[in-house]
């Protein structure tokens, strides 16, 4: 493989691993907040978050784009700021997050709604308070799940095309990633490196869901994780 293909591969592999973490804090809050909380606007948080599942990547980047471009609102405060977001690296690390964000949040809120609330009362009449609750008791019971879901987001990062387009352009060396450049390459009939990024992808896709779903799968039936 040439160097500009393993170059693509891990700019790609970088920007998804810092928009897992970017989302993942997020992610688990507002899944807890899902699973544990009753509130008004319970359900149009649920319809927000779930938004990008269901509307065209492109749209959503269109979106990120309205509020992050130089006359957005926020484009405009980091602009004061002297930060350049859009069609920069940075913009492809946040459109992958919004992508990936929905997935984290649906596989934690199930993990968290599988935990026992009786071990969390437990906890509270022994005096301990919400936070201690969640770290000691919550977050143990489902730390699979949470890490299903951050495989999952990363998955889905890796293989985000729309929204990184509308963002972040096209821009060889700076905000190509393997779904933008495998775009590129067979638009220009490029389509023997098409193939190999294809194959990297699908390699790369793979191993993530595997994992994903195993966990999920151990979380479900109780089973201790065992070595792969």
């Amino acid at each position: 493989m040439n160097a500009e293909v393993w170059e693509i591969t891990w700019f790609t592999l970088l920007a998804a691993l810092l928009a897992t973490l970017l989302m993942l804090a997020p992610g688990v809050w507002i899944a807890w907040i899902l699973a544990r909380r009753e509130f008004p606007g319970k359900s149009l948080l649920e319809v927000f978050v779930t938004f990008p599942l269901v509307i065209p990547p492109v749209a959503t980047g269109l979106i990120l784009l309205q509020l992050f471009g130089a006359r957005g609102p926020f484009g405009v405060v980091l602009a004061a700021l002297g930060v350049d977001l859009v069609f920069t690296w940075k913009a492809v690390v946040l459109a992958m997050s919004v992508m990936g964000l929905p997935l984290v949040v649906r596989t934690v809120r199930a993990g968290f709604e599988q935990v026992n609330r009786r071990y969390e009362q437990i906890a509270e009449s022994l005096g301990a308070g919400p936070g201690r609750v969640f770290y000691s008791i919550t977050l143990p019971l489902a730390f699979r799940s949470v890490i299903a879901g951050a495989i999952l987001g990363f998955s889905r990062a890796l293989g985000e095309f729309g929204a990184t387009v509308m963002v972040a352009g096209n821009i060889p060396g700076r905000t190509r990633t393997l779904a933008v450049s495998i775009y590129s390459y067979t638009e220009t009939g490029q389509d023997a490196a098409a193939a190999r990024l294809l194959a990297i992808s699908m390699a790369l896709a793979f191993v993530a869901l595997w994992t994903s779903n195993r966990l999920v799968q151990q979380r479900a039936s109780g089973q201790p994780a065992r070595r792969v």
